[in-house]
């Protein structure tokens, strides 16, 4: 098993984003209540962590979590939208503590929509300049994931998006789509930006043979194994469940700490048809938005879904 644990840094944010689930709040982490979690996570025998927000790189302690969390034996990654990374000197300091594995959060190739979503103009410029930052320091060790959320405006051309990223940054090898959660914060109000599950479908499936076709890796979140039979052995849930994995996040609001390990969601009669649904997450927020027709089964082995997870480190 490689659990990953997530330390919520702050809680607010430089953008703006329609479908954020973490709304703003004061809060800041210090750096003592982050050696404690660290601490927690190292003692539960987890791999690595995750430091998140918010807007992570807004939080002065990054590098001290950082050398700490390594010092314990514990992988660290960054989720971030990369306006502060775009600074070169924001991004070696980071290097320099020990932080080499960025998730940065991309939503399109198309820049006017992309300011769109995240409610800031030029931040899909300030994304390709962390990008194009990140890229000279590749000789360091330096890992790059895109992570994108699925929504209403990009579901046409997540492909297109792909295609970009490989034809502008090859040394990106590995991209992560989380499927929205529209139950709270802004997607709660935004409701135009949820999408229907047959709106992604098309562009979904062909980037995800794109990616495959071209050796990268990749994962997939709240995304139903009927809508990417092929490729189910790159669910997140899917992935999770079969390797019985646990997920723990430290929220920096009234949640506090949660510890996930239970991985489906809401299902249908249907999906108790299908081959694969022991090994299915479900649909999050099935019948609130989600439209429960959609879901149908399918007829495949699961066993070689099983073995391809089980074969693969993480």
């Amino acid at each position: 098993m490689a659990n990953i644990g997530y330390i919520q840094l702050v809680r607010h944010c430089n953008q703006y984003c329609r479908f954020c689930s973490n709304p703003e709040t004061e809060f800041m982490l210090d750096t003592e209540t982050a050696r404690r979690q660290i601490d927690d996570f190292v003692a539960r025998g987890y791999f690595g962590i995750i430091l998140t927000g918010g807007e992570p790189s807004l939080s002065p302690h990054v590098p001290e979590v950082t050398r700490y969390a390594l010092s314990k034996g514990l992988h660290v990654r960054m989720i971030t939208n990369g306006s502060k990374i775009a600074e070169p000197e924001t991004l070696r300091r980071f290097v320099d503590a020990g932080l080499k594995h960025y998730h940065v959060s991309i939503h399109s190739c198309r820049p006017e929509l992309e300011d769109f979503l995240t409610g800031i103009k030029g931040s899909h410029e300030k994304a390709m300049a962390a990008l194009a930052n990140l890229g000279r320091v590749q000789g360091e060790g330096v890992a790059v994931v895109i992570n994108t959320v699925i929504n209403s405006f990009n579901a046409d051309h997540l492909d297109r998006t792909v295609a970009f990223f490989i034809k502008n940054f090859p040394f990106i090898r590995h991209f992560v789509w989380n499927n929205l959660d529209p139950s709270m914060g802004r997607a709660e109000t935004n409701r135009d930006t949820a999408p229907r599950l047959r709106a992604f479908e098309v562009s979904l499936s062909r980037a995800m043979a794109l990616l495959a076709r071209s050796g990268r890796t990749f994962r997939v979140e709240r995304v139903p194994l009927c809508f990417m039979t092929e490729y189910a052995h790159y669910s997140t849930e899917t992935r999770k469940i079969v390797k019985g994995e646990e997920r723990m996040v430290h929220f920096l609001d009234e949640k506090g700490t949660i510890r996930q390990t239970d991985f489906e969601h809401r299902k249908v009669d249907v999906c108790r048809q299908c081959s694969l649904d022991s090994i299915c997450g479900g649909l999050f927020e099935l019948g609130d938005w989600y439209d429960p027709s959609e879901l149908a089964p399918v007829f495949v082995p699961k066993a070689p879904i099983v073995a391809k997870v089980l074969a693969e480190a993480d």
